[in-house]
């Protein structure tokens, strides 16, 4: 696990572990990939990891800077 560990903070990666016992620490990225399945993966079918790879930079990008968000105030 040291060399994946070391990997991972060579590149900026920090990882992290949630507590024990507390779900809402991860609620944003399961609401984010819960919302990327259902918007882009259940509707399209790829040929090629690149063209999935491609595909999901694309969607990233409209998710972070053109799709609508509501919140609640």
């Amino acid at each position: 696990h040291a060399q994946y560990r070391h990997k991972l903070s060579v590149r900026g990666v920090k990882q992290s572990m949630s507590r024990k016992g507390n779900c809402l620490d991860n609620a944003a990225m399961e609401s984010f990939f819960g919302t990327l399945k259902s918007e882009f993966f259940y509707l399209k079918q790829f040929e090629s990891i690149d063209e999935l790879k491609a595909g999901l930079d694309e969607y990233i990008h409209y998710y972070n800077h053109d799709r609508i968000k509501l919140k609640l105030n």
